[in-house]
Order: structure tokens, then sequence, then C-alpha cells
């Protein structure tokens, strides 16, 4: 059984899905021993009725985020943790960070990665500008996190139709409900059952 820590930022939607898949037995060979939120959130809220140890590191606290990710690693590894899961987590991690934990960070995006991505494009941002494409389809991607946002190896992806009357609150919700809950506890479950290769920056699963 790995040890995963969860980092959020907002609601904790997919830390919840994280958390019913773990109940129902998607997420069997892992388990959330920690959550950390860069800021106030219902996410605390959420691992508290979970009986999940949680921990709020403020980045506004912190002159720097060298400083402040100096913190959480402090704080992760307290866990020994062998999984990281950014769920939801807005703040932007030091190249030294994700040299730390290379290959043992995953995050969940709300479009198919190579679009809509980068700089700056979350949360509804995302959906704004798919709607302003007029793209037909959508979905999410599960990926490696590294120094470039949005940049690591995709692990999963899962397409979601754009309806003609979308707004970017509906086509958000859609592929929260659609594709973010769903491929980012079984990301979690490959990952942590050692189904995951990376072989020149493309992840392999292993069947069973």
């Amino acid at each position: 059984m790995l040890n995963i820590v969860v980092l959020v930022s907002g609601g904790g939607s997919n830390l919840q899905a994280l958390i019913d898949a773990e109940k129902n037995g998607i997420l069997k060979s892992g388990k959330i021993v920690k959550v950390i939120s860069d800021r106030e959130s219902y996410a605390e809220v959420r691992a508290e009725k979970n009986n999940i140890p949680f921990e709020r590191v403020v980045r506004k606290d912190f002159s720097n985020k060298e400083e402040f990710c100096d913190k959480l690693i402090d704080e992760i590894q307290k866990e020994n943790a062998d999984l990281i899961i950014l769920a939801g987590f807005l703040s932007i991690l030091t190249e030294k960070f994700t040299k730390i934990y290379e290959n043992k960070i995953i995050n969940v995006h709300p479009s198919l990665i190579p679009s809509f991505c980068g700089d700056g494009m979350y949360g509804l941002k995302v959906h704004k500008a798919a709607l302003k494409k007029g793209v037909k389809v959508t979905g999410a991607t599960v990926h490696f996190v590294n120094a470039i946002t949005d940049g690591g190896a995709i692990i999963l992806q899962k397409p979601v139709g754009v309806m003609e009357n979308d707004t970017p609150e509906t086509l958000q919700k859609r592929v929260m409900e659609q594709a973010e809950w769903k491929i980012l506890p079984m990301a979690a479950e490959y990952f942590c059952s050692g189904k995951l290769k990376i072989e020149n920056d493309v992840v392999k699963i292993k069947e069973d």
C-alpha cells in the first residue's frame, strides 16, 4: 500500500473523487495519508469528514515560492509519500520540488493536452477558451508533473462532447463528472499498483 499526499486549492471535488475511489475499491493499492491546501478551502471539511490528516500551507505566508515549496517538501517527507496528486492545486511548484519527486507527481487538467493548457490556463479559463475556439470535443488529462506547466508525460485522457448551448460552467461540470473524477482515481491506482512505466517521455500502462 503506497502513501498518497493530495495537494488542493479549491473545493476539493477531485479530492472527493479519490476518497470515494478508495472507499469503493477502485483505488486499492494506495492510501491518502494527508491533504495539504495552499489556502482556506472546503477540502479541509472533506478531509476531516473522512478522518484524513489535513495541513494548511498558505502560499502568501511565504516571501517566495522557493520557501513555500521547501515547506511543502518538509510536510510531504514527514508522510513518506510515494505519490503526490495535484487535485486542483493552483500554486506553481519549483524545479527543485519536481526534481525531488520526479515521476511521482500527477495532475489532472481539464482539457485534452496539448490543447488549452500551460501557464495561466486553469479552471473556467480552460473551458472559456475551448468554447471560444468552437471545439466539438474537449475532456480531461492526467499527466506526470515536471518543471514545465502541463508539460509532463500523459497518463490518461478522456474525451467529453461539447454541447451547442454550453456555458463555461456547464462544460466544466460535465468534464469533471464524465472525465476528471473517473481518470484521476484510475491513474492513481495504475501508479500505486506499479502498472505505469515511462519510456522516452511516453507512459506505458502494463496490462494484467
